[in-house]
């Protein structure tokens, strides 16, 4: 990950909070930006989905594809049981000769289906022992029914959903799924094989990696430009576990393939707000890992559409990427705040509206994710400054830096650090104070916020806070930030740090409690 920090996108990153102690924020926003590949939607939606009901709409419904059956309850082992034995019923379906023979794989594989779709614990391991991948390869191959493939695929689809042994069990399958997902094949049999390769591509980076060298990214995305709301969703997703990470090489790609843009921007407005989180989440990695894609993103329609979702929506599911997304392309283009977010444009005031929502909201992802936002805008302009501290942004983020759990107690205190800073000025890299912006958070109340971050354990947090005691002890009116920092047990929290193992953050504590609290303090 580590190299990711040195990457030319690093240098795209704006500045936020500045002093002696360096400029952490741009370092920051790449590792977060970086990480989401391991966050995977905080656990709101898995990386991988078992696939139990019909993926055809009602009037679509097929034979054989019925719904609302009974749920399977049984002993595992019974389970384990039936499951081998329907393997071998499978297995002797295939070596049929009969005239009935397709009928009788077909309904073979509808078992089948049904034991991995219905039981509460699905007996994939039992099916993998019992020979049921080379036999699903053997159902997938060209030429045979629909009907035959869509089970298969579906099968595989929830083989795939289990551990990485169980779906690295299925290589043998992939080209095939790759190649159904091809304009010949019937759209629900595409669809059914772009859920396997999305669950397939959700396990790890060696699987996105196959996957990648065979071409699942340009027939997903051919996919994914479907008017079918059902297939393009089912494309969005699987293409977003494609290109999520670390590596950028698919990101990169992607970006590159002819109408993906306005095929996002397109589906970013339909009515299917499901359709829209999953073509948002593409969005979040297209612009957590590809430079390319920042560029022509940011160039688009897609933040004034992610802006209005913001606006308009009240789905956890949704905001959630559509913050990641504006977070990630506020980061790292400072296009946007210059030529799009611009103070006194309404999309500035939807922007601003919708986070301080999110804010408000119950959700710790969802407050998380707005800071994320706040604190990236906070670092533009001194208009853009000056907007937020003027807003009902302000006292929230003091009562959120006092009082919230501590992972957005250090999300506020970047946003509310970088609205009393300006640009950097002088050989000694230090910030100019928006002083008519510190004293009044100061007399809020978000000093003790800061000293509690100096006692923190987490060095990146403790440095925040320095930062900010930095700044209120140079900037603050008539030389009485250092009695202010001294009445809430500041020169506490830095002396901590006197035999700290982090040199860096022992010499900066050391200088300030030296400088502003030396022999010459309170003569």
């Amino acid at each position: 990950m580590a190299s990711e920090d040195t990457s030319p996108s690093h240098s795209h990153h704006r500045d936020s909070i500045k002093s002696s102690v360096g400029n952490t924020a741009a370092n920051r926003r790449r590792q977060q930006a970086i990480s989401i590949g391991k966050e995977r939607r905080e656990a709101l939606i898995r990386a991988k989905r078992l696939c139990r009901d019909s993926i055809f709409d009602d009037d679509d419904n097929e034979k054989g594809l019925d719904e609302g059956e009974m749920v399977i309850d049984e002993e595992q082992s019974v389970l384990n049981a039936r499951t081998a034995q329907t393997v071998q019923e499978l297995k002797s379906s295939l070596s049929y000769q009969g005239k009935d023979a397709t009928q009788k794989t077909i309904e073979a594989l509808r078992a089948l289906r049904k034991l991995l779709s219905k039981s509460e614990v699905p007996p994939i391991e039992a099916a993998i022992q019992g020979g049921a991948v080379p036999l699903l390869v053997q159902c997938l191959s060209f030429g045979s029914a629909d009907e035959q493939l869509l089970e298969a695929a579906w099968c595989v689809t929830n083989i795939a959903a289990g551990g990485p042994e169980e779906t690295k069990s299925l290589l043998p399958a992939l080209p095939l799924l790759i190649a159904h997902l091809g304009e010949k094949s019937s759209v629900h049999v595409a669809e059914q094989c772009a859920w396997a390769l999305g669950n397939v591509a959700g396990e790890d980076m060696e699987l996105r990696s196959i996957l990648f060298a065979q071409g699942a990214l340009l027939s997903l995305t051919r996919l994914m430009l479907s008017n079918r709301e059902s297939t393009a969703r089912t494309a969005a997703w699987a293409l977003s576990n494609l290109i999520k990470g670390p590596d950028p090489k698919a990101a990169n790609e992607l970006i590159r393939i002819e109408a993906i843009t306005d095929t996002i921007v397109k589906h970013l407005k339909t009515a299917d707000e499901e359709l829209v989180t999953e073509v948002a989440w593409v969005v979040v990695y297209l612009s957590a890992l590809s430079d390319k894609a920042i560029s022509i993103l940011v160039r688009s329609d897609v933040v004034p559409v992610l802006v209005n979702r913001l606006v308009g929506s009240e789905s956890l599911q949704l905001l959630i990427p559509v913050l990641r997304s504006l977070g990630n392309l506020v980061a790292a283009d400072a296009y946007i705040t210059h030529s799009i977010l611009i103070v006194g444009n309404d999309i500035t005031d939807q922007v601003l509206y919708g986070l301080i929502k999110c804010l408000k909201s119950e959700h710790r992802v969802l407050k998380k994710e707005a800071l994320w936002v706040l604190s990236n805008i906070a670092a533009g302009t001194l208009e853009h400054k000056t907007l937020i501290f003027s807003s009902e942004a302000v006292p929230l983020l003091i009562d959120l830096l006092s009082a919230a759990p501590f992972e957005i107690r250090k999300e506020a205190a970047y946003t509310l650090g970088n609205i009393c800073v300006g640009p950097t000025k002088g050989s000694d890299n230090k910030s100019d104070i928006i002083v008519t912006h510190l004293v009044p958070l100061v007399k809020g109340g978000c000093l003790p916020g800061f000293v509690n971050l100096v006692r923190s354990a987490d060095v990146e947090s403790a440095r925040v806070g320095l930062i900010f005691l930095e700044l209120v002890m140079r900037g603050y009116p008539n030389g009485e930030g250092p009695k202010l920092v001294e009445r809430e047990d500041g020169i506490d929290a830095m002396e901590r740090f006197q035999f700290h193992e982090n040199q860096e953050m022992r010499n900066v504590a050391n200088a300030l409690v030296d400088k502003y609290f030396g022999a010459d303090y309170g003569v």
